[in-house]
């Protein structure tokens, strides 16, 4: 896919010799997958119709053996049907399962790529009680944030951080929308340097654990993430 290649570049790619691989290089060849021009290589356009169909599925499966457990234990409902069927997007993501001294601590590695990004999206369906003090820090720095909350988490806002909320509605750059439903998945953030994702387990329990990836597909996926919750969201301008 990423162009023809001669055998020396393909035996480096693959670290084989010329007698592991001329053997599949025929067979290749005799299913007019790829065909040789000179000294090189390349897919045919039905080699580029099978590749191009083959690799969401690998990027798929690469995503869940990479974390067979956590995807096997998590509560995908809440992740529209056309995303989750493109879950191979998310690229080389990792989980973060925090040990027991750090269980109601933010993740560092949140925090701190969170501190240093430009644009920032995420939607909080769950008050954290460090979020206010995060948010309203971010706020008042030169990244352009878009929170989505929902009807609960602002209400709590209101009540117990009302100076931190202030400071949110009061930023030029701060943009805050208020879901009246549920939004199924605790946490969403996608800014320009990563995804970070948390859902519920299979019984509909928090477990404190979540994916990052910092692949630029997974931040295209994530924004759409975001999108699709934003819509049934209200502006809130004042408390």
């Amino acid at each position: 896919m990423e162009g023809p290649r001669d055998i020396e570049q393909v035996k480096t790619s693959l670290n084989v010799t010329s007698k592991a691989m001329m053997p599949q290089i025929k067979i290749l060849k005799k299913q007019g997958l790829i065909f040789q021009k000179g000294d090189t290589y390349e897919l045919s356009e039905i080699g580029i119709l099978v590749v191009g169909n083959m690799l969401p599925l690998l990027n798929t499966l690469e995503v869940i053996e990479e974390n067979k457990e956590y995807w096997a234990s998590r509560d995908v409902s809440a992740v529209p049907q056309d995303l989750f069927m493109r879950l191979g997007e998310l690229g080389e993501c990792m989980v973060i399962e925090p040990d027991l001294n750090h269980l109601f601590d933010l993740p560092r590695e949140f925090t701190e790529n969170l501190t240093k990004s430009g644009c920032i999206m995420s939607s909080l369906s769950y008050y954290h009680p460090l979020y206010p003090s995060l948010y309203s820090k971010l706020s008042k720095s030169e990244a352009e944030v878009e929170l989505v909350l929902t009807e609960s988490v602002f209400e709590r806002l209101k009540n117990e951080s009302p100076d931190e909320l202030g400071s949110l509605l009061d930023s030029e750059n701060t943009t805050v929308v208020v879901c009246k439903e549920s939004l199924s998945i605790p946490t969403i953030a996608v800014t320009d340097r990563f995804m970070y994702l948390c859902l519920f387990d299979r019984q509909g329990k928090y477990d404190h654990r979540k994916v990052m990836s910092f692949d630029a597909s997974a931040l295209l996926w994530g924004r759409e993430l975001f999108t699709h919750y934003k819509k049934s969201a209200r502006k809130v301008t004042d408390i």
